[in-house]
């Protein structure tokens, strides 16, 4: 049996000749150790190299893991400028030969920046693939969801009302009891949600560097993965997440910008990178930064607080790593609690 798939090898090469367009002889399978969410493997068969992705075993949080949502994503991206693998096949939950979805991609070539402080790479080199993560980011929010045939990836309505009500209600399901900086950014978020300007458009829900591929040697985006939190929502949730790294800490696991020199490196100030991105879209200055970076620390929080919990379960996909985002969700829950507090809001 193949660790992490409960099923041999022979009955997945069979399901993936079956499957799987040109797929030949499966040779070997191999685990890709990074990442929480759901586990990945890497495919090596006659045919070529491919990547198999599929939702963790156990009592899972109601809506979380849906690998049939990333995949159908994918697959409507796959013409725009948003630049994703090319989908191959699909094994919904009903359908599957392990009893748990799973969907099989193409296997890209690319980098992986772990350190969003760039240490391999020259300034100039780093101040390139921050605009190549801008340049993705805008083009996704460009994308036209009709067009895409995305129309019904979300529910309509206040976007920013529905996230705060799900991540508070997935928070509580995931403790005993919620910590008090949680408790007060679950009301402050509520009492301070700004009202809904009916901007829509496709987010990818987990937008940072370490979930993008890089193009060997050019600052080219090859591919934008791991789309299991992507939705119908507000543009700038997923603006203001990726903005929370110029604010966590370099130093303390969370692999953030804050305490480097950002000019000496030639990376961009959040400041800057959020105006080369309006313009990118042709939008004015934004109103009200510190409610969507405040419910970006506390999202985040919420998060990794069922990660940690599926650890105590015995059935998260890398349980040291989910120990320690546990040792981190009070330090995001702390800088959200400062954000409401230094703006002086109710």
């Amino acid at each position: 049996m193949i660790k992490g798939l409960d099923i041999t090898q022979a009955d997945l090469d069979a399901w993936l000749s079956d499957h799987v367009p040109g797929f030949a002889r499966l040779r070997g399978v191999v685990k890709f150790g990074d990442g929480q969410s759901n586990p990945t493997f890497r495919l090596d068969a006659d045919s070529g190299t491919y990547v198999l992705r599929v939702k963790p075993p156990g009592k899972l949080l109601k809506s979380a893991h849906a690998v049939d949502r990333e995949y159908r994503v994918m697959a409507a991206l796959g013409g725009t400028d948003v630049p994703v693998p090319a989908m191959l096949a699909l094994a919904p939950d009903d359908a599957s030969p392990i009893g748990r979805a799973f969907f099989v991609m193409e296997y890209l070539d690319g980098r992986i920046f772990w350190d969003p402080g760039l240490p391999e790479l020259d300034r100039d080199a780093r101040a390139a693939i921050y605009d190549g993560m801008n340049k993705t980011l805008a083009a996704l929010h460009d994308v036209d969801v009709a067009a895409a045939g995305l129309s019904d990836f979300g529910k309509p309505g206040d976007y920013f009302a529905r996230q705060v009500d799900r991540w508070s209600r997935q928070y509580r399901d995931s403790v005993d009891q919620p910590s008090d900086d949680m408790a007060h950014l679950m009301a402050w978020l509520e009492r301070n949600r700004p009202a809904d300007d009916g901007a829509v458009a496709l987010v990818h829900g987990d937008y940072r560097m370490d979930n993008m591929m890089f193009a060997p040697r050019s600052p080219d985006v090859v591919a934008l993965l791991d789309w299991e939190l992507s939705t119908l929502g507000h543009p700038l949730a997923d603006l203001a997440y990726q903005c929370m790294q110029w604010r966590l800490p370099h130093d303390a696991g969370m692999r953030g910008l804050g305490g480097l020199d950002r000019a000496a490196l030639g990376l961009p100030s959040e400041a800057d990178y959020v105006a080369a991105y309006c313009d990118r879209r042709g939008i004015g200055p934004i109103d009200n930064w510190s409610f969507y970076l405040a419910f970006s620390f506390f999202r985040l929080a919420a998060i990794l607080q069922g990660v940690f919990a599926r650890a105590e379960a015995g059935n998260a996909s890398n349980p040291e790593k989910a120990r320690a985002y546990g040792r981190a969700i009070p330090l995001l829950a702390g800088m959200a609690v400062d954000l409401t507090r230094d703006e002086g809001a109710a």
